[in-house]
């Protein structure tokens, strides 16, 4: 018998419809708790919904309208949210625009979040204590945060950098929260699981011969160790050390980009972000 170290729980997980966002998913819900469960594919997020107990909430984060639908269904099915894990993103060809116009790096490892996150602000705050989990990556270390040119407009976006950019903004918009919204009882961390052999890099052809292939078996990890970082920040909940913090797996404090510290860059991306998402 599964310990209940997550009864009377409610929790979103966002990315759920494989990989380690469907594992946490799982998990949490054999702990106990409420699991509401988000992804693009309706086909793959349907077992997952009847595995937790509850109907699926399609979204695709490539799409603002689709996430403003997502954060009005969340608040319509419960009126407090004790953790929220963003943990939907990808690698992308930054050649490529989403429907919002983005480059699609930025918004839906970023911006789409962010987004989220600002519109479910009031059923966190509710909770009267509650937990913000990015999903992040060492990929940050490659990352490089240009105020203005958040777009690649005047720039050339290659992919590595562009995922290691979203990744990076993680890590800086878990900062801001910690920051900003600490009256709130909202407590947020970012987390690198680990090169998770999944279906990670889906829609990049080369992160999808690594992952995908015999290679996987030289340095990836399987799908529940990857999901084991976050399980383990959920059950520890809204701990005020962790506030602001970016772990490793489970060490706290893992290898980040110097601009992740930088307050200019903290307070920048959110005013940015917030304008181009219309929030407030």
């Amino acid at each position: 018998m599964t310990e209940q170290t997550m009864s009377g729980k409610t929790i979103l997980v966002t990315g759920a419809s494989d990989g380690i966002g469907a594992e946490s998913a799982r998990v949490l819900a054999a702990k106990g708790a409420t699991v509401l469960v988000t992804g693009r594919s309706a086909e793959k997020l349907k077992p997952i919904a009847e595995a937790v107990g509850t109907e699926p909430l399609v979204a695709d984060f490539a799409r603002f309208d689709d996430v403003r639908r997502l954060a009005a269904e969340v608040a319509e099915r419960v009126q407090t949210l004790d953790l929220l894990m963003n943990n939907a993103g990808g690698m992308f060809a930054p050649s490529l625009r989403t429907v919002d116009g983005h480059e699609p790096n930025f918004q839906i490892n970023h911006l789409a979040p962010f987004l989220l996150t600002n519109l479910l602000r009031p059923r966190l705050a509710a909770a009267g204590s509650s937990l913000v989990v990015n999903t992040a990556s060492i990929g940050n270390l490659m990352g490089r945060i240009v105020l203005d040119d958040l777009d690649y407009d005047r720039r050339r976006a290659i992919e590595f950098p562009a995922y290691g950019t979203g990744k990076l903004m993680n890590i800086v918009f878990t900062r801001g929260i910690a920051q900003r919204w600490a009256d709130d009882g909202i407590v947020s961390a970012a987390v690198h699981p680990g090169p998770v052999g999944s279906s990670f890099g889906r829609d990049s052809w080369m992160v999808g011969l690594l992952y995908r292939s015999p290679l996987k078996r030289l340095g990836t990890i399987t799908v529940p160790d990857g999901a084991a970082p976050l399980v383990a920040l959920a059950e520890r909940g809204p701990d005020p050390q962790i506030n602001g913090r970016y772990f490793s797996r489970f060490k706290i404090d893992g290898a980040e980009n110097r601009q992740a510290g930088k307050q200019e860059i903290i307070d920048g991306l959110w005013e940015r972000s917030a304008a181009l998402v219309g929030v407030a």
